[in-house]
């Protein structure tokens, strides 16, 4: 049964998608003009934007195969679907999705510390894109010197958290011993936890998180190029979707530029990654909307591009991701994925 603060935030998260869809979104194009332009969407361009949708969910996986070997391409494309589905319907965003790929994997037998490196890399890297894009964005919209305030503070936000995820990573890998007292300190936080679920203490303490620290160099310093380039691909293709949809509504370089789209995708990327509403639907909306229009685009046309890829971005995922998420219990990874099961790993 639903807590009443579940249910306090499930309403509030519909409050505001609502609101973004009856009040805020009409007032900047109404919705028969939206719809005139979106019956001016081509056979060629309707293919062309079905193609990237299929080629950005064929491109989730691809960290994964980077970071987890042994699982196979169609098994990792099955689990990441279904991890991102989750992070899409349900609020919370990124952990939502990293603990559904941890509960899958670790449900078809997969080691725990070796699916516990996978999640934590993919989820840094991840999130070390998010926040590093907006960066970027203001360093390619500053040679055409058409950077605003806002995407300048988005930007110093954005490489703030960089820093501090980096820095983070960097001190609980730089040495054994911090890593021994953490493990030592998440070795008692867990046991008390695990008591109050009426179940005994862990079996593992800080050699396990030391052991762990010194198999995640390992695979970072073998992997860190790949599982960079591979982040880059995934995310990048959501751009190129995002970018085919303004064109494909009519709108020009000369209205919005690339490095324009470029800068509100990644401002769309961070409003995705706050835990503000299931998959950030309607933060996103408006925040890409209201910068597309503010560099020059029409209003009607950016509303109306918006939709075509937020849709595509959102609907195949979370029906392809549901669906695997209801069917993976019933089917064992396809092929034979190495299992390594350890009595001191942590579970």
């Amino acid at each position: 049964m639903l807590s009443k603060g579940r249910v306090i935030v499930a309403a509030a998260s519909l409050a505001a998608i609502a609101a973004t869809f009856v009040l805020v979104l009409p007032r900047i194009a109404d919705y028969g003009a939206v719809w005139r332009v979106l019956h001016t969407l081509s056979w060629p361009w309707l293919c062309g934007l079905t193609g990237v949708t299929v080629l950005n969910l064929a491109t989730f996986p691809l960290p994964w195969v980077a970071a987890l070997t042994g699982l196979g391409y169609v098994n990792e494309l099955r689990m990441t679907m279904a991890s991102t589905a989750f992070s899409l319907v349900v609020p919370g965003g990124a952990p939502v999705g990293m603990a559904a790929s941890f509960a899958m994997l670790r449900a078809w037998g997969l080691d725990g510390a070796a699916v516990t490196r996978a999640v934590a890399l993919t989820g840094v890297f991840n999130q070390l894109s998010t926040f590093v894009f907006p960066v970027v964005a203001v360093l390619l919209l500053a040679v055409e010197g058409t950077v605003s305030m806002g995407l300048e503070l988005v930007a110093l936000l954005g490489l703030g958290v960089a820093v501090a995820v980096a820095a983070a990573l960097a001190s609980g890998l730089a040495r054994d011993r911090f890593a021994r007292a953490i493990g030592d300190r998440a070795a008692v936080l867990a046991s008390r936890l695990s008591r109050l679920r009426r179940r005994g203490a862990v079996t593992w303490d800080g050699t396990a998180f030391v052991r762990f620290r010194s198999e995640s160099l390992t695979l970072l310093r073998e992997r860190w190029l790949a599982l960079s380039v591979t982040t880059l691909v995934n995310q990048l293709v959501g751009f190129l979707l995002l970018e085919l949809s303004l064109r494909a509504f009519g709108i020009t370089r000369a209205q919005v530029p690339v490095a324009a789209s470029f800068a509100a995708w990644s401002i769309g990327r961070v409003l995705a990654s706050l835990p503000l509403t299931p998959g950030g639907i309607g933060a996103v909306e408006i925040g890409l909307t209201t910068s597309l229009i503010g560099f020059g685009g029409p209003n009607a046309k950016v509303v109306a591009a918006v939709l075509v890829y937020r849709a595509a971005s959102i609907a195949p995922t979370v029906v392809a991701g549901l669906l695997a998420a209801a069917t993976w219990r019933l089917q064992q990874p396809l092929g034979s994925p190495v299992r390594h099961e350890d009595p001191n790993t942590l579970r």
